[in-house]
């Protein structure tokens, strides 16, 4: 028995209190799942700072009328995540001026399909008319108990995803997301060896050229990861490699599809195997690796990449 709900009206803030609780907590779980580090709480402030070119502490609290120790707080965590910069009003030398720094433009990147998905999925949950607020809210939380929020907007959003992404073979025209797109992943976890810049900067010299592929996932028009198939100079091997995904849609598997796109097509036109190149530190890549079938073999020598520790290959 749900002993909140047995007390009807009276026990109306109490409800809401619980409601706001659990879609909290999902959200977190939501937002873990995607590999998204942000606090849930924090979405009304930082989504303020957003929208406001430049906004102070006191125009915060106005505008969502918190107490000003929970604005402190707030800004103190994003602060601390370095989602934040400050900078001093040019008339003003005591105002305090909050603007979003680059790690929080990224991170806005990345969220806001999530923030559409809740969006969408809390509609689903809502729209419909009742007699009383009472009513409305013993039909939200029949919902949120047949399906979890966090859930909900998990599949959401993949299936946003599912439904369009599409894979497309290299044109000229998509030269600069072959770059672009590569060196961002290389600036975020290592950084870019002249080995790169030169392959990057001239893929159809080192790649299409010699008889090697590059591919792209499109969703809604828009290119959003990338992945090449580069032939190496002995025995007519194959290297996977180049594969990058934009940061606001990592955590939606597309490396994934472009991983499989690759084996299905490496197999369609006989190549013997595949190999790849990659670090240790990137713990999660080297598990799907081999959770596709890759095995680690040695590295020569004279690996052409200084970060490379693992070299691994598929053997079809």
């Amino acid at each position: 028995m749900d002993t909140l709900r047995g007390l009807g009206e009276l026990g109306l803030g109490s409800r809401l209190k619980r409601v706001s609780e659990y879609m909290m907590k999902e959200t977190q779980i939501a937002y873990n799942h995607f590999n998204i580090d942000f606090d849930p709480y924090l979405f009304p402030i930082f989504k303020i700072i957003v929208h406001k070119d430049g906004i102070t502490n006191s125009e915060i609290q106005s505008s969502l009328q918190y107490t000003q120790p929970a604005i402190t707080q707030a800004i103190n965590k994003l602060n601390s995540k370095d989602l934040i910069i400050h900078e001093l009003d040019e008339i003003d030398k005591r105002k305090k001026i909050i603007h979003l720094s680059k790690k929080g433009k990224d991170l806005l990147k990345t969220i806001k399909p999530i923030w559409n998905s809740i969006d969408a999925v809390i509609k689903a949950y809502t729209l419909e008319t009742s007699s009383s607020l009472i009513e409305h809210l013993n039909s939200l939380e029949n919902k949120l108990n047949t399906k979890s929020f966090s859930k909900a907007i998990i599949e959401h959003v993949d299936m946003k995803v599912k439904q369009h992404i599409e894979i497309i073979t290299y044109r000229n025209e998509y030269a600069n997301y072959f770059y672009e797109l590569n060196v961002e992943w290389l600036q975020a976890y290592f950084y870019v060896e002249p080995y790169d810049e030169e392959i990057l900067g001239n893929p159809e010299k080192y790649i299409i050229n010699k008889g090697g592929h590059i591919f792209f996932a499109k969703l809604d028009n828009k290119v959003v990861g990338t992945v090449a198939l580069m032939p190496l100079s002995n025995k007519g091997d194959f290297e996977l490699t180049k594969m990058a995904v934009s940061p606001e849609y990592r955590g939606h598997k597309i490396g994934q599809k472009l991983m499989q796109y690759c084996i299905d097509y490496a197999k369609s036109i006989g190549l013997p195997k595949l190999i790849l190149y990659s670090s240790r530190k990137l713990e999660n890549a080297i598990y799907i690796y081999k959770k596709y079938g890759f095995i680690e073999i040695p590295v020569e020598p004279n690996c052409h990449y200084k970060r490379c520790d693992i070299k691994m290959e598929l053997v079809f």
